[in-house]
């Protein structure tokens, strides 16, 4: 027969192992986080549409006609169409207070009678696809506006390793640093995604033209600085891909 106090030690020692756990969980959770948090809930919505060739330029033709109904709801940053990089694409981007202020948008538009004749009912036809991601604007960069009217916009899309910014954050900000102080270009914002493809990271470039661009390239791809950020970044990059992209007369950046 085990003495007096023997079934009691291994719970006693069970129940300070708990306690221990419990007190330890706080650090170890702060280990695995993916890098450090916006101190607001302000959320941008990326929507995509693929639309049918042949009624391309009558979706342009509507948006610029009727998208001020749609506007009326809530903030756009901006709205483009596709010259380079992908075809019969539109991308525009909207603004979000929080996920109640979304909520509370699209039950509005659902009950927008001029929304829903004047727009929407003609305009879906005319769609093969459409897509939408929720992102956030990366910590340490501001959604900024081009130094005037009339450029084009450069929409780059960077597929980075399972892991978030605490993996791959530092490198990325460094490579992106390296191409502004090159100063071939100017740089609008970086989202990384909360709904959609995960660990995605769409930045947009503004440059006065194309043929700007390109030049910019060139001068960038001959600076060192520039070389050796971007071969650190790329440890943590599975893809890339970008679009050239013109602004819709109704875009705020435009």
């Amino acid at each position: 027969m085990l003495p007096p106090g023997a079934l009691r030690r291994p719970l006693v020692a069970a129940s300070r192992l708990a306690r221990a756990w419990a007190w330890a969980r706080p650090q170890v959770f702060a280990s695995l986080a993916t890098g450090p948090r916006q101190n607001n809930s302000i959320f941008y919505e990326i929507r995509m549409y693929d639309i049918k060739p042949s009624k391309m330029k009558d979706f342009v033709e509507m948006v610029n006609k009727y998208f001020h109904l749609r506007t009326a709801h809530s903030e756009l940053v901006g709205f483009w169409s596709a010259e380079l990089g992908a075809m019969n694409k539109v991308v525009h981007v909207w603004k979000y207070d929080n996920f109640a202020h979304r909520t509370a948008v699209r039950h509005a538009l659902a009950n927008d009678k001029d929304w829903q004749g004047k727009f929407l009912s003609s305009a879906l036809p005319l769609m093969e696809k459409q897509h939408n991601e929720v992102a956030y604007l990366v910590p340490w960069c501001q959604l900024e506006k081009p130094p005037k009217e009339g450029g084009v916009y450069e929409w780059v899309t960077f597929r980075m390793k399972p892991g978030g910014p605490a993996l791959w954050g530092e490198a990325f900000q460094a490579a992106i640093n390296t191409h502004i102080s090159a100063g071939y270009t100017k740089l609008i914002g970086i989202f990384h995604t909360e709904y959609g493809l995960l660990n995605t990271v769409h930045v947009i470039w503004w440059n006065e033209s194309p043929d700007h661009r390109a030049a910019g390239r060139h001068r960038a791809h001959e600076d060192a600085r520039v070389v050796a950020a971007v071969r650190d970044s790329v440890r943590f990059l599975d893809s890339q891909e970008n679009m050239l992209l013109i602004p819709l007369p109704c875009s705020p950046l435009k």
